[in-house]
């Protein structure tokens, strides 16, 4: 049987499996992976219970076993123990073996008693779902086969190819590896472009990493994130309901003083802060010391400012030798480099008090004003400006 009940044009069945996996995707993104990963927002029940329904017979996914490995690569991030890690197993590794990496730690049972908590448990998850996870795709088979005929096989495997593919290989992958960084966390996470309307704003993977709990994953405004305006969509019908957002930076000028709520609006916007300092404090003395370097001293500065700025885990041996290179090299780079270690310690210091917290923070400012780097003034002044405000519903 060449054809089933429906018959289209080459372009209608290829409008019908970008249709088909990129439900799939929307599944993905915003029940799987925003939802019941993170939190980051709730879902109508019955909205909830279509996304579990449709991964179940597009995919066999099991969301407890999907929650906890996600979860796990958070908390594990470029380690031994990071189910999917480039950096430690080899980008080829996770960009074309991404799917055997996820079915050997959905094996873990550890992993899934340790990060597996708060998601589906009802009748139909334990009778159903988790326990019969080849049916849904047998079933999916079947039914592809009714509609297209011969050409519904050729549809179903690349349904079957597409998950594992583009989240298990290519975001789990190139998401650790290639691309650009908004933000220096301690991971390698990049964002691969800053459109990608195919995996649902999952290419923004390094926004993601820096605000983990936050249901909008772009940032800048040039980056699209369409799980986003769908998110918004759903919430305009009711059927969906943002918990938290990244925290937009608020400025006030007027504010003279360092107090606790100025601390508390740094802490909270750390990731905005320190990407302010690579490019306003760090590229600022970086390019001055480029223009006055003669020939010998510009090869040496040669990637410095990617260097100067990418957090300490991050540095191999060969990187990290170039790096006091290029501190013993410059002076001024070494000061506006040894600022920057010190502004990051005094969030990174866990048992420290807020009261204490005030006072390293007042005391960085006035040392940092005093060093006569122009940039680094102009920076520490902006630091006294920053105000907490409530989170919005929208961003």
């Amino acid at each position: 049987m060449l054809y089933g009940f429906i018959n289209l044009p080459w372009w209608g069945y290829l409008m019908v499996l970008l249709g088909l996996t990129h439900i799939t995707i929307v599944s993905v993104t915003i029940y799987l992976h925003r939802h019941q990963a993170h939190h980051a927002l709730d879902l109508h029940p019955g909205l909830s219970h279509f996304f579990r329904f449709w991964l179940w017979l597009t995919t066999g996914i099991c969301t407890k076993e999907w929650v906890a490995i996600h979860r796990k690569h958070h908390a594990k991030v470029e380690t031994v123990d990071d189910p999917h890690s480039p950096v430690i197993k080899g980008i080829n590794k996770v960009l074309w073996e991404g799917l055997e990496l996820y079915r050997a730690e959905a094996a873990n049972q550890a992993t899934l008693d340790d990060y597996g908590h708060a998601t589906p448990a009802d009748w139909l998850e334990r009778k159903l779902y988790s326990k019969y996870t080849s049916l849904g795709i047998s079933c999916l088979l079947i039914i592809d086969f009714a509609l297209f005929g011969l050409i519904g096989i050729s549809i179903w495997a690349i349904q079957m190819a597409w998950i594992p593919f583009f989240a298990a290989g290519v975001i789990n992958g190139a998401g650790h590896w290639y691309g650009y960084r908004n933000f220096e966390s301690a991971d390698a996470s990049t964002n691969i472009i800053p459109v990608a309307v195919f995996i649902g704003g999952e290419e923004l993977h390094n926004n993601h990493h820096a605000f983990a709990s936050s249901a909008k994953f772009s940032n800048k405004p040039w980056e699209f994130d369409l799980g986003w305006q769908y998110i918004r969509l759903l919430s305009a019908a009711g059927l969906a309901k943002v918990k938290k957002l990244a925290p937009t930076p608020i400025l006030n000028s007027d504010n003279p003083l360092i107090d606790h709520d100025t601390v508390s609006a740094v802490i909270s916007n750390r990731w905005h802060v320190m990407s302010d300092y690579a490019q306003k404090v760090i590229g600022g003395v970086y390019q001055e010391e480029m223009r006055k370097a003669n020939a010998t001293s510009k090869i040496l500065l040669r990637r410095g400012k990617k260097l100067l700025s990418r957090a300490d885990s991050l540095l191999d041996s060969s990187a990290r030798e170039h790096l006091e290179h290029i501190l013993a090299e410059s002076e001024t780079l070494n000061e506006v480099y040894e600022f920057k270690q010190r502004l990051q310690n005094i969030w990174q210091e866990k048992s420290a008090t807020h009261e204490s917290l005030v006072l390293h923070l007042q005391e960085w400012c006035r040392q940092a004003e005093e060093t006569g780097i122009k940039v680094l003034e102009e920076f520490s002044r902006n630091i006294r400006a920053y105000t907490l405000q409530p989170q919005p519903a929208y961003g």
